[in-house]
């Protein structure tokens, strides 16, 4: 299954919980798409990522894809010869959701391998990197499962991986630039480690959960000051992608939650942010589908 199947199928969920409330989430993304099909970031523009999102949220509320406008949308972009690492991802699983291996795929895949993979086996958002970050391998998984591959070279993208982990903590940094262990490189770490069937620390559940915040919600990183949307969304599917029960936080994730909701039907990132954004929403259904299981 792909990363990005994996994750809908939780947050399919949500519905549970929002009831009506989710045509109030379905008509906040719908307000975000632009006359040239794609989906709007924070500055109103159309952006392949944003759009990503945007494709996810409405799969998870299970109403119909406005198919024509975003494939009229992706079509603009060819093949992906101006793009950078994320939005050549972002154009391989937005495809994916509109038509499986369409002609570009090839020439995306190969784009990621030559301009993206580094000398230690992984993948980074840089062209000049040397090493690999836990989201560039994450992404490139992504971009070749989404259309039914493997990424090559595995065990360079899993010795990659390994260089980020602090094994006494057993949590994962993104990069080695930065080597700061975070819930969502560990997420991402840990997904990748599952579906290519890698043994996971024995520490990881507890490192995750050491991160959750007093009035619920997780942190990104230890003594982070705040919990947020993504971290929380990631950070319960990586426990439950664990098997670790949820049963004992849930009920303070789910007033978190509830407190960056919104009747315009999107969700805010944090407590003091003041926008709403489509990928926050996403994240919003995600992490309610898994509070919801």
């Amino acid at each position: 299954m792909s990363l990005r199947l994996e994750m809908l199928q939780v947050a399919r969920l949500a519905t549970k919980s929002l009831g009506e409330s989710s045509e109030l989430v379905e008509s906040f993304v719908r307000s975000k798409q632009n006359g040239d099909g794609g989906f709007a970031d924070r500055d109103g523009k159309s952006d392949l990522y944003y759009t990503t999102f945007a494709i996810d949220a409405l799969t998870a509320l299970q109403v119909e894809l406005p198919v024509e406008p975003l494939r009229a949308y992706l079509e603009s972009f060819g093949t992906g010869d101006n793009l950078d690492f994320v939005h050549l991802c972002c154009l391989a699983r937005n495809w994916s959701a509109i038509e499986k291996n369409h002609d570009c795929i090839d020439t995306l895949l190969a784009r990621i391998d030559s301009d993206y993979r580094t000398a230690d086996g992984g993948y980074n958002q840089s062209t000049k990197a040397a090493t690999g970050s836990a989201y560039g391998s994450f992404l490139a998984y992504g971009a070749y499962a989404d259309h039914g591959f493997m990424p090559p070279n595995l065990d360079g993208m899993k010795a990659s991986l390994d260089a980020l982990l602090d094994k006494n903590e057993g949590a994962w940094a993104n990069d080695t630039d930065l080597p700061i262990i975070n819930v969502p490189a560990t997420a991402a770490a840990v997904t990748l480690y599952r579906n290519i069937r890698q043994p996971i620390p024995e520490k990881t559940p507890g490192w995750i959960l050491s991160n959750l915040h007093a009035q619920g919600g997780f942190c990104p990183f230890p003594g982070a000051p705040m919990p947020d949307l993504l971290s929380t969304a990631v950070g319960l599917h990586c426990l439950d992608g664990l098997q670790v029960p949820l049963t004992n936080i849930q009920d303070a994730c789910l007033d978190f939650i509830d407190s960056l909701w919104t009747a315009d039907g999107g969700f805010h990132g944090t407590w003091d942010d003041e926008m709403l954004d489509i990928e926050y929403t996403y994240y919003g259904l995600l992490a309610l589908g898994h509070l919801s299981l």
